[in-house]
Parts: structure tokens; sequence; C-alpha cells
């Protein structure tokens, strides 16, 4: 007799469509498990070429209230949505993304007897690190999970020292992944030292921390350019500050670009600037900019160390100066470029989706068994 294919509920409480890092993760991740059956709970509008990753997507209908007077009865008017959607399916296993955030909350006070998986995606790890609350409810999440999965050791620690260290022998640690296969990245070697064609990708916000970038252009010895692609609440700021440094000229916007376009670009820059200062999960985007031959120089951050190594070029988070000087030699030193071209793509081998697919069923057949 055959076995019951493994029910998955997830789901992540924002538009059902590629409209951030983790909502591109989950539909790679559950779209390399073929071998689990997985219903994604998420918000109108529907993405309807992002949803094909899942067997089954269904949309909340509770409004979403932030935190304030109207989130207790938000959140019991949540859990009694998603009691009732558990109830219909009888899943197998509950994989909670973001601990500490509302769905996440609605799933473990509803699991009853269904083994829960959190994991945690890092926005959900910062914001309890400062609120009482969400850490509240970070806590009541990982105390219902009988796994927590973590894409870094570094983000692993902090969660454990939010957690009072109650919940270590929970915690696993998968990196993340990208579909390798549908990268690209041409066979080439600099060819000459000076001015870099450099790229920044993410959102414009104070942790990406972009201006450091954007400051160091106005130290560096030689005209790099830099393409920051990306939209955020920092963008007029960005522009305007590259005009009183008087560099405007050798910076390039580019609105938010869709994964497919992204990478199509990718390939035509000499290296990416990756400048984020604070708590950063993994850094899907480092792997990347690796998996398309770019050299990377990094925020020196415990996560993004842990990720690259030696592959990447470090310098001091939020430090301008430090940035330009890593990238003035990186402009003379085109044989180091040549090395990192390959270490890059030698690392982002270590980063594929299916292998996180595998190493996420693998532990959750393990909690359900």
């Amino acid at each position: 007799m055959t076995a019951e294919p493994l029910k998955i509920l997830t789901g992540i409480n924002r538009t059902a469509a590629p409209s951030s890092g983790s909502m591109v993760l989950v539909n790679d991740l559950y779209g390399a498990m073929p071998e689990a059956h997985t219903t994604f709970l998420g918000r109108a509008p529907v993405d309807q070429a992002w949803k094909a990753a899942f067997d089954q997507l269904i949309t909340l209908s509770t409004t979403k209230r932030p935190l304030g007077p109207d989130f207790d009865p938000y959140i019991d008017e949540l859990t009694r949505e998603a009691g009732a959607l558990i109830d219909q399916l009888q899943p197998s296993v509950i994989h909670a993304q973001y601990l500490g955030f509302a769905l996440s909350l609605a799933f473990a006070r509803t699991a009853r007897n269904i083994p829960m998986v959190a994991i945690a995606h890092g926005p959900d790890v910062m914001i309890a690190e400062r609120s009482t609350s969400e850490r509240e409810v970070l806590n009541e999440v990982a105390a219902a999970s009988t796994a927590i999965v973590v894409p870094t050791s570094a983000l692993a620690d902090r969660m454990d020292r939010i957690t009072g260290r109650r919940f270590t022998d929970r915690v696993t640690v998968i990196p993340w992944g990208i579909p390798l296969a549908d990268t690209w990245a041409p066979d080439r070697r600099p060819a000459r030292t000076g001015p870099l064609s450099l790229v920044h990708a993410g959102r414009l916000d104070d942790n990406k921390s972009t201006i450091t970038a954007v400051e160091a252009l106005a130290l560096t010895d030689q005209p790099h350019h830099l393409t920051v692609i990306g939209e955020g609440v920092l963008r007029k700021h960005l522009e305007q500050r590259s005009i009183e440094l008087g560099i405007r000229e050798r910076l390039h916007f580019v609105p938010f670009l869709p994964r497919t376009e992204l990478w199509r670009r990718l390939p035509v820059f000499d290296a990416f600037v990756f400048t984020t200062r604070g708590l950063e999960a993994f850094g899907l985007v480092l792997v990347e900019a690796q998996a398309h031959g770019l050299p990377v120089v990094y925020s020196d951050l415990p996560s993004a160390r842990e990720i690259l190594g030696s592959s990447g070029v470090p310098y001091t988070p939020g430090d301008p100066r430090s940035l330009a000087m890593v990238l003035d030699e990186m402009g003379r030193d085109f044989r180091g470029r040549t090395a990192l071209h390959q270490s890059a793509l030698d690392n982002a081998r270590r980063y594929d989706i299916a292998t996180t697919a595998r190493r996420l069923h693998e532990l959750t057949l393990r909690v359900t068994a």
C-alpha cells in the first residue's frame, strides 16, 4: 500500500505574490518538495503564476489589524479562521512561518495534537528583540512548536537569547537556498584594473543601509559606478545625498525588479555590494549574486560571514570609509577579482533550494513519526 503523502499546512499573512524575499523563498521551497501536499494560506490578490508551487492556496478573510487596541480581537478572529481550516484540512503537520507574527500565533493556539514546525525568517526575531509584546508572542509560538528552523547559527543564537535558552534542543539550522539550475554565470575574467561597475539590490530602508554604499562612493580614489535596484522609504534621501556629495552621475537607481529580470542583469556587473548593518537572517541576495559569478563585498555581520566565509570580501558594517578602501583595492586587483569570481560560484553551489527542501522534508517526517 502506498503511504499517504505528508500534508503540510503553512502560510504567510501577506499578499500571495513574490512581494518579498520570504515569499519568493517559500514558493521555491515548497515547489521543490513535490512529495508533500502543501496548502498555503495567504492574502488576496493572488499571483496565479506564483501559487503554482502549492497544491492548494486559500486566501484568508480576516481583516488584518496592526498592534494596538484592535490587535487582540483580530488575533481571536484569525485564530477561529485558522482553527476552522485545520479542522477541515486535517494536516499532518503545520509549518508556522515567522515566529511571533499573527498567523503563527493563530496556528499555535489551534494546532492541538498536530505537530508544528516553526520557521524563523529574521524580521520576527529582530522585532521581538525590541518589542515586549512581540517577544511574548514569539515565545508562545516557540513553546507550541515541536521543532524550530533557522537559516544560520547566528540567528539561532539570537533566537536562543530571546527565548531564555528554553528551546535550544528544538532548534535546527537549515540554510536557505535558491534554484541554482535557473542561474547563469558567464565564464568571464576581469580584463582590466580601474573603476568598477557595482550593483546593490534590496529594500531601501535604514537596516539595509544603502547610504553606506552611496557615501563610500564619494570617498573612493577611483570613480566607481553604483546601480541601486529596489524601492523603499529612503529612495529620495539617497538621491538627495548623492547630489550633496557630487556623485549623482555615478549613481543609477532602478525600481524593484522581478527575480527573473534581476538575475538576467546581474552578470553584467563587476561586483555586488551588500550593506545591511543590523540583523540579517540569511541574505539570499548574497547567494544570488555569487551564483551569477559576482564577487561580493559584504558588511561583516555574523550571518553574512557564516554564509560567505572567505568567498567574499568583508568591510566594517555601516562604515563608508572601510567600504571605499575595499572597493578601491578590488578595482586595482583584477587577479583577485578572478579568484573571487570562481570562489563565488563554488560557494553558491552549497545553497541549492533542493537541498533546503530535502532537509526540511526530512525534519518534518521526523516530527510527525
